[in-house]
């Protein structure tokens, strides 16, 4: 309910009834206040541009009233209890300044009088408002008793709508002790039900409630406000289109700079949720959120750093902002996260490292300079979640189109080991980054020794057909590793992995693009071993490179030349010289 500033006129007014007093009897007082009022105004001879206004609205009260009284259910809404005294001590004041006006002789003086009628004149579109808001809500049109108590998760649309309803006008028209209950009864729906934030976001007043969020709000209820709005933007699409669109950044923004330890961690966890949306993420900019966000970073609690970071980890794509990150020293705020923070951090910070290492040059340098292939090459042995561990190599696997970074992986045992580790145990993203690491990196034969174990999972990734780019990473990276003797002859060994290779060299086989197993094959057979030349023919390979020959499949014709009898090689090669 919106406050009435005290008269200072010099009249003695009447006292309004109390807030509990019957709600017709104080519409019948409203209504008689009204009538003569609107009739005395029709004689002020001062100010009567202001009177011209103020009477407009006193018949709009007079019609509202009207409507209010058509309502069947009117008299039960809670609300009247304090918003019929407040309209009736708003009628009474004016009551007073138009007999003052009237006579022409108001005490205070001219301009006191003018402050006094703009005043009333305010308090009387506030309750103009605050009734509209009642009539359209459509809750005087039931009885309170329905939504005393929030509905239940199987009650239909229509209850829940309407408690919804009920609920935001409880929120704008009443003080502070009815918005305080509005806002818990909206907290323990959306945290009761999490579909019911659509509903919330379709039936309330969303923008009503981010306005709370202003640093002038009542500090209980801003902080119940930004819970509430968290929830909301974390909840459904839906709801957390609408929050943006209300204008909620900015606020949350603020907020997670100058707020409370839980307003903040709170207002973190919606800016996250906001700047999910690709659509969203730009407007950071706009609040010099960027800056914000890095500070959260470096000072907040544990769970502001987390969503903070998580925010920048979505934000971090956007070109516009790339620069601001670059501005903030964002880059040795996310290693320290990556060092320090916790599970949930790591994880959010190791992935917009790995945007910013794809972003170019100036990014990869700005890491490399922070000693962040270091602290990147520790992280992946000492870490134990497999997405924060994905970022990071990935992450790595950016830096390592630099020669420096390049030279620094492929001499590094240890880190081959643990690529090796990943293509046998990891999850298929990271098995693919680990693979197309192996195939790229200038690896020296004892490195390669070292890691035969992991030949059977790279043609095992052969077969799958995604995610895009796994089979060309596995094959060379086979390839690669197939350079040493030691390890043809261990993979020959290996019958399910022969097997495996023969059957993707069947040309009815779609799934496999052929000419990943030929290469693989030509790699088995580049060191003339008799022993890995008789086990690829008794797999019956020879069959398969021959339709795959007669196909034209790059690589095929040399695979099957190594892999033909010694009588019948002169006689290929004779015939497709000639």
């Amino acid at each position: 309910m919106h406050s009435t500033a005290p008269t200072t006129t010099a009249n003695t007014l009447p006292s309004p009834p109390p807030s509990s007093g019957q709600p017709q009897t104080l519409l019948d007082l409203i209504t008689g206040v009204l009538s003569a009022l609107l009739l005395s105004s029709l004689s002020v001879g001062s100010f009567v541009g202001r009177w011209q206004v103020i009477r407009s609205k006193l018949s709009s009260l007079q019609s509202s009233l009207s409507s209010l009284s058509e309502s069947p259910h009117w008299s039960q809404n809670p609300l009247l209890h304090t918003l019929l005294p407040s309209i009736l001590s708003t009628l009474q004041r004016l009551h007073s300044l138009a007999e003052q006006c009237t006579l022409s002789s108001f005490a205070g003086g001219k301009l006191l009088m003018q402050s006094d009628l703009d005043s009333a004149s305010s308090s009387l579109s506030n309750h103009l408002h605050d009734l509209d808001l009642l009539l359209r809500s459509g809750v005087l049109h039931q009885s309170t008793a329905i939504v005393l108590s929030q509905p239940g998760p199987d009650s239909a649309k229509e209850d829940l709508g309407f408690f919804i309803r009920d609920l935001f006008t409880r929120l704008q028209i009443g003080g502070v002790e009815y918005k305080k209950k509005a806002l818990e009864s909206l907290l323990q729906l959306l945290k009761g039900d999490e579909k019911s934030a659509g509903v919330v976001a379709k039936e309330g007043n969303v923008g009503y409630l981010v306005s709370l969020l202003d640093v002038n709000s009542h500090p209980l209820i801003r902080e119940l406000a930004v819970l509430a709005v968290s929830l909301l933007a974390s909840s459904s699409d839906e709801s957390r289109k609408i929050v943006f669109e209300e204008g909620g950044l900015g606020p949350l923004l603020r907020i997670l700079e100058t707020g409370s330890m839980v307003l903040k961690e709170n207002s973190a966890i919606a800016v996250e949720a906001l700047t999910a949306d690709p659509e969203n993420a730009w407007a950071i900019s706009a609040y010099s959120g960027v800056s914000v966000l890095t500070e959260a970073c470096r000072s907040g609690s544990q769970a502001t750093q987390t969503h903070a970071v998580g925010a920048l980890r979505n934000v971090a794509p956007v070109e516009d902002i790339k620069m601001a990150l670059a501005e903030e020293g964002a880059v040795p705020v996310l290693l320290h996260i990556l060092d320090t923070g916790t599970n949930a951090a790591q994880e959010r910070a190791g992935n917009c490292i790995a945007v910013l290492a794809s972003s170019g040059e100036y990014f990869r340098s700005q890491i490399i300079q922070e000693r962040g292939l270091q602290r990147l090459m520790h992280l992946i042995q000492e870490l134990s979640s497999s997405d924060t561990i994905e970022h990071i190599l990935r992450a790595i696997s950016f830096l390592s189109v630099s020669d420096s970074v390049a030279r620094v992986l492929s001499s590094s045992t240890i880190f081959i080991i643990q690529l090796s580790e990943f293509i046998k145990h990891g999850h298929i993203f990271l098995q693919q980054i680990a693979a197309s690491l192996l195939a790229n990196l200038s690896i020296s034969d004892g490195n390669k020794r070292s890691i035969p174990s992991c030949m059977g999972s790279l043609v095992k990734l052969m077969e799958s057909p995604k995610p895009a780019g796994l089979q060309e990473a596995a094959t060379n990276a086979l390839v690669s590793l197939l350079t040493v003797r030691s390890n043809r002859k261990e993979l020959v060994r290996d019958e399910k992995s022969v097997t495996r290779l023969v059957q993707m060299l069947d040309p009815t086989n779609e799934l496999i693009i052929k000419k990943f197993p030929v290469m693989v094959a030509a790699a088995i057979l580049s060191g003339g071993s008799q022993g890995c030349r008789k086990r690829l023919m008794a797999a019956g390979a020879y069959r398969h490179l021959q339709k795959l020959a007669e196909m034209e499949i790059a690589g095929a014709k040399k695979a099957l030349q190594r892999l033909s009898p010694n009588k019948l090689r002169s006689i290929f090669s004779r015939t497709w010289r000639e």
